[in-house]
């Protein structure tokens, strides 16, 4: 039987901080068993700004899971959705000659690359790096090509990095716990694994987060995290639109997104009914007017968020799915066809919608990554200093 051994997961975004205790079954999954959620405090704007404050609350609050569970805790895994996180692309290039590409090759390639960026970014910490593309003689292969010969080898790996501030206050933070980070995770990553593992047949999608009040892109190539971006609108911004156009109250508007499922089944003459007319005349609104509103505003959006995105410029011919994430489900059931057909503008991209995973699910999907890994994570290998005494018995048998 296996022991009781908690684990303990942080998760960060901008509006919560959540903090779990986990524990492991024999197959591995781990299930939640404590957990306290609290609104933010001491951050703001995607940075600490009250560091004696947030140290208090996790002290506290830490402590009390803590006494629940007669446990005391020396790590913990961080889960982030906040901080400005900075995305980089580099190859590395081996000539071969015709020789086989070896491990030692691919790790020199990885080592020489990380080198490259801790002195390019020497202001930010690696979070992640992804194995994004290996070429054999210019073609790519699915799998490391190690064994196997050639005459040029590249070797792209994509960086995720954070400020070494953010990095340095969150580890100063937690050490104040006596705590020590073990793994910071992306949300971005672990939800992008997650879609992965669970539609295996696209492995190149761009995942699109749209809340209330703001909105958020993450794009996996080849089952590695590449790029995300966050945006400061979200389904708030059609409501307003029709709210504007109409001269309805917002409340009454909310009340006919709730009540017309499907919007898009009406007829083109349907009027809106006198309920949605509370304290104000009663005017002939056709339903097809708040249909066409909401069809131009989504339309416009994606087009910010997506289509025309200028970072996204060289990747849209690759992307073979889209996975839309709506968190007013009032709002995705009204308008959900105007979203398929926004996004869907080719019959090669496959539009999915993505229902927001359970804590639970999110958590165990984190432990998995920190206890295996993931198949597209690259880990640069440092080798053991050795000591003069072997230097020497070296040089002398060699």
């Amino acid at each position: 039987m296996r022991n009781f051994i908690p684990k303990l997961f942080v998760k960060i975004d901008n509006k919560e901080i959540f903090i779990f205790i986990g524990n492991v079954d024999e197959q591995n999954d781990l299930k939640i068993i404590e957990e306290i959620i609290l609104p933010i405090q001491g951050l703001n704007e995607n940075r600490i700004s009250d560091i004696e404050k947030i140290t208090d609350l996790f002290k506290k609050n830490i402590l009390i899971l803590e006494q629940k569970i007669n446990f005391t805790f020396k790590e913990l895994v961080l889960i982030l959705d906040i901080f400005q996180i900075s995305f980089t692309c580099i190859t590395g290039f081996k000539e071969l000659n015709g020789s086989q590409v070896s491990k030692e090759n691919i790790t020199y390639i990885i080592n020489s690359l990380k080198s490259k960026v801790d002195e390019l970014e020497d202001g930010k910490k690696i979070l992640h790096i992804f194995n994004s593309k290996h070429c054999l003689d210019k073609r790519e292969t699915a799998n490391l090509p190690i064994g196997l010969y050639g005459d040029y080898y590249s070797h792209e790996l994509s960086f995720i990095l954070m400020k070494n501030n953010d990095y340095k206050n969150l580890k100063n933070i937690f050490e104040k716990c006596n705590l020590k980070i073990k793994k910071i995770l992306l949300e971005s990553f672990v939800k992008g694994t997650f879609i992965s593992d669970t539609s295996p047949e696209i492995n190149t999608f761009i995942h699109v987060q749209i809340n209330e009040n703001d909105c958020k892109i993450f794009y996996i190539e080849s089952e590695s995290l590449k790029y995300e971006q966050k945006f400061s609108f979200g389904s708030d911004m059609v409501t307003k639109d029709i709210v504007k156009i109409t001269s309805l109250d917002i409340n009454n508007i909310k009340k006919f997104i709730k009540n017309n499922q499907d919007l898009q089944n009406n007829s083109d003459t349907e009027l809106l009914d006198q309920e949605y007319f509370a304290n104000k005349t009663f005017r002939k609104i056709k339903k097809k007017l708040i249909f066409d509103i909401a069809a131009a505003r989504i339309k416009e959006l994606s087009e910010i968020i997506y289509f025309k995105n200028v970072n996204l410029n060289k990747s849209l011919n690759k992307i073979k799915g889209i996975y839309l994430e709506i968190s007013d489900t009032e709002h995705l059931e009204c308008f959900k066809r105007i979203y398929t057909n926004t996004y869907k503008l080719s019959e090669n991209i496959d539009i999915r919608f993505f229902a927001k995973p359970q804590l639970n699910d999110l958590l165990d999907r984190a432990n998995k990554i920190v206890q295996f890994g993931w198949k597209k994570e690259a880990i640069p290998i440092t080798k053991p200093q050795k000591s003069f005494i072997s230097r020497l018995f070296q040089e002398i048998f060699n």
